[in-house]
């Protein structure tokens, strides 16, 4: 049994400073040499993470502490990327549960708590933040200790040790107030908690795949742990596929982890976490197992979608412009590819609406593949997110989240009313010392999407809102979405300063001068229920006349910029978003008028 080896999972809720620690740990340990130049967040390497603060790949990198080999998985912490977490769990023998010292515990921390519990992790809890002025650590311990016994925890997961660290400065200490030094007390505390791999090097060959990545030079590369007996370069092997058939395959490459980097070796033994080259076919969650006598592994599930949307090729007049990838075609081949590499995503085609249907788990989720497809140079179109629903003894359920919210007192009102008129049914109300109180609603799905913005303008910034799926239950009723209409213009050419211009009065326009628009493109939200045809590139007549220039402009407010986020929760089930390289643009699914209004009496029909 190995004795030189732990694996970890850091686990913790968005932006609670895993991230950050990790930094710290890489550093001292010795990974990087102290000439060497080194960003910030290292193991955030997507651009959208960096932009977004947030994970959303698990990765995986490893650390030598003595003589002892640890490998660490950073999980994303937010309930979206759950496919992610519930892999990345497989692959570890305990975790380490960051907690922000003033926050607390947050949905998504219980989220993946649960997770680690359901495999009996041992855990290990790790206050970060505690130099905060309104940090509360011994508060947020009892917090934690409520939500493991809340969890179902056992007696030997819930004796778990603690630590208190500031992560921005590499600093750890094990008491509260006791002395502050480096982060040896925290790796110490690991090869003390985790326990070392417990497979039999001499037994038959079980590998989880947890991740597949594609490499320019070495074609598909499986990442994932051995479970048991000894994988050697350029060893044949059986691949033990989810529906049960098994194919044989060669390594033609295996790499182990130091740092960040992977680095190539001859053989991996029990609890090795490595990238396997040569296994072309292999899914996520499945398994490699010995070639003769092949003994698979149990696969990994995830949580079912609660959220599907359309995916459509663009077929707008400015269609082609734009994006490199524009045919139904590659649309379909790409989503699908996104559905093999990610467990909880899954993709059917409807033919009758000539769509692809993505099924997910939250509009996090989704918002973030559309821009990893967008960057790419993906053209395309995508429609209302719609929840999913279920027939449970002969009653309609859809999915309900349980979402809390942490805001100052003043707020509360207007956020419990919001929250009531979208069928949110208050569970807890604690107030703390600092003025801020923290609501726990259960809401259905519906009645989160297009929140987000109205409660960032209703707490002027001020609040915190994070939801996690509970379950499905009875369906709620009506929620009132959207209730302003649309302005639409109803000509193609480009916007003008003087059409702006009068019609101010109509609402809030999402164009400015000279920019290009189409009939049937949403340039604006009217102050009205209903929509309204506009016509934004009149022009002034011409006459004798003569007026200073630039009068106009400077009396014309900017355009209100929708980011991709907004833009969805803006959406209508009559409307899409059109989504290029270089622009997001809102439109209506049918872009001639008489269409639309056929189209909206037949709905009104049924």
């Amino acid at each position: 049994m190995p004795t030189s080896l732990r694996d970890i999972a850091i686990v913790a809720h968005v932006d609670h400073g895993k991230t950050t620690l990790v930094d710290a740990m890489l550093w001292q340990s010795g990974t990087f040499r102290d000439n060497e130049d080194v960003q910030e967040r290292v193991m955030d390497s997507m651009d959208l993470e960096r932009e977004r603060g947030i994970t959303i790949m698990a990765k995986n990198m490893a650390v030598q502490y003595d003589d002892t080999k640890i490998n660490i998985v950073d999980t994303p912490g937010h309930a979206d990327f759950g496919g992610e977490v519930e892999r990345t769990l497989r692959m570890v023998d305990g975790i380490m549960l960051l907690v922000d010292a003033a926050e607390g515990p947050l949905p998504q921390t219980r989220f993946v708590l649960q997770k680690a519990l359901e495999l009996e992790l041992p855990a290990i809890v790790v206050l970060n933040k505690i130099d905060r002025d309104d940090a509360r650590p011994e508060e947020t311990l009892d917090e934690i200790y409520d939500l493991f016994i809340d969890l179902g925890a056992d007696g030997d997961q819930i004796e778990f040790p603690v630590l208190y660290t500031i992560a921005t400065e590499g600093q750890c200490a094990t008491e509260l107030g006791g002395e502050l030094t480096d982060l040896q007390p925290l790796f110490d505390t690991i090869l003390d908690t985790v326990p070392p791999p417990s497979g039999d090097a001499e037994g038959t060959l079980q590998m989880l795949v947890t991740s597949v990545k594609r490499d320019n030079y070495l074609g598909p590369v499986a990442i994932g742990r051995v479970e048991q007996g000894t994988l050697q370069n350029r060893q044949r092997v059986s691949m033990c596929h989810r529906d049960g058939s098994i194919e044989t395959a060669e390594i033609t490459a295996l790499f182990a982890f130091e740092g960040l980097d992977r680095v190539e070796i001859d053989e991996a033994g029990p609890g090795d976490i490595v990238a396997v080259a040569g296994v072309e076919g292999i899914g996520l969650g499945e398994s490699l197992s010995d070639a003769e006598d092949p003994d698979p592994l149990e696969p990994v599930d995830v949580d079912e979608p609660t959220l599907s949307m359309e995916f459509r090729a663009n077929n707008g007049p400015f269609s082609g412009r734009e994006g490199d990838y524009v045919t139904s075609r590659q649309l379909r081949e790409r989503l699908i590819d996104e559905s093999r590499n990610n467990l909880a995503i899954r993709v059917e085609r409807d033919e009758a609406a000539n769509c692809m249907l993505v099924y997910g788990r939250g509009e996090l989720q989704m918002s973030i593949l559309i821009e990893q497809m967008r960057r790419e140079g993906y053209e395309f179109t995508v429609g209302m997110p719609r929840v999913i629903t279920k027939t449970i003894d002969g009653t309609r359920h859809e999915p309900y989240e349980l979402a809390e919210i942490d805001i100052p007192e003043e707020h509360m009102g207007v956020v419990v009313e919001r929250m009531g008129t979208r069928k949110g049914v208050m569970q807890n109300v604690t107030h703390h010392q600092s003025g801020r109180v923290r609501l726990t609603f259960e809401v259905p799905s519906r009645g989160l999407i297009g929140y987000r913005s109205q409660f960032l303008t209703d707490t002027k910034g001020t609040g915190l809102l994070t939801h996690r799926f509970e379950a499905f239950k009875p369906w709620a009723g009506d929620i009132p979405h959207r209730t302003t209409g649309a302005l639409v213009a109803d000509r193609r050419g480009k916007a003008t300063g003087y059409a702006l211009l009068n019609l101010q009065d109509r609402g809030t326009f999402f164009v400015g001068p000279g920019d290009a628009v189409y009939e049937g493109m949403i340039v604006g939200e009217n102050n009205r229920t209903q929509d309204l045809d506009v016509n934004i590139t009149k022009e002034k007549k011409l006459t004798n006349m003569r007026a200073a220039a630039g009068e106009e402009l400077e009396r014309l407010p900017p355009p209100r910029d929708l980011s991709l986020e907004e833009s969805i929760e803006f959406l209508r089930a009559d409307e899409l978003i059109e989504v290029t390289p270089e622009a997001i643009r809102l439109r209506k699914r049918y872009l001639d008028p008489n269409q639309r209004k056929k189209a909206n009496q037949h709905a009104y029909a049924e």
